[in-house]
């Protein structure tokens, strides 16, 4: 999967929590629990987006972790909702699934952008000692 259809993923992603919430009772709970849950589920895709145009490698990774924090808040107030029986079942659940496919991903990029920083970062360090032929 490529950055841009990562990024139609998440908007995808976002338009169905809007959809859900729609769904959540009128009432202080479902209140609370939709802010939150538009709140984090929309920002995996902004703040990807944003990752994608970082100024550095170290940019990159800053904002790609926050992109796996609001992953993983999204998947927080999907899983009470879950517990809770709010909302609509079939969208609750097909969300919940994607959800913790992007928190995959992400955390698995994340970490992947990390070692690449580490290997770099001890290839400069080391170059100095390197024998070329």
């Amino acid at each position: 999967m490529n950055r841009n259809d990562l990024e139609k993923r998440t908007l995808r992603f976002a338009l169905k929590i809007i959809e859900f919430v729609v769904t959540l009772p009128k009432n202080k709970t479902g209140e609370v629990i939709e802010f939150q849950l538009v709140k984090a589920g929309t920002s995996v895709g902004a703040n990807y987006r944003e990752a994608n145009r970082a100024e550095s490698r170290n940019d990159f990774i800053h904002k790609l972790g926050i992109v796996e924090k609001e992953s993983a808040e999204s998947c927080y107030w999907l899983e009470l909702c879950q517990e809770a029986g709010l909302g609509t079942a079939e969208l609750r659940q097909w969300l919940l699934q994607e959800a913790r496919e992007l928190l995959a991903i992400f955390t698995s990029a994340g970490r992947t952008s990390k070692t690449h920083r580490q290997e770099k970062q001890f290839a400069i360090r080391n170059s100095k000692f390197e024998i070329h032929t």
